[in-house]
């Protein structure tokens, strides 16, 4: 459904109530689309998924950390150009 912004000033209650119900209402100004009703998506549901979200990418993270073998170290890795005293070798 497309309704011009003026006319969605007069019936935003409706236009609501029908986009909550899934219906696509979009809003136009000089007969171009400038904008979109969507219903708000269920709270519960958004945080369930970022719940099982963030489980995935920890036991992901965990399961990197288990196959990740230790490198030199980076503090160390130029240790092979200065002797013993600091000094370029």
């Amino acid at each position: 459904m497309r309704v011009s912004i003026a006319e969605a000033e007069e019936r935003l209650t409706e236009l609501a109530d029908r986009a909550a119900a899934g219906e696509e209402v979009i809003l136009t100004r000089d007969d171009k689309a400038v904008a979109r009703l969507l219903p708000v998506e269920n709270t519960n549901e958004n945080t369930k998924k970022r719940t099982i979200d963030r489980d995935v990418i920890r036991a992901l993270q965990a399961e990197v950390r288990a196959k990740a073998s230790p490198g030199p170290c980076a503090a160390r890795s130029q240790d092979f150009l200065y002797d013993e005293y600091g000094l370029p070798a």
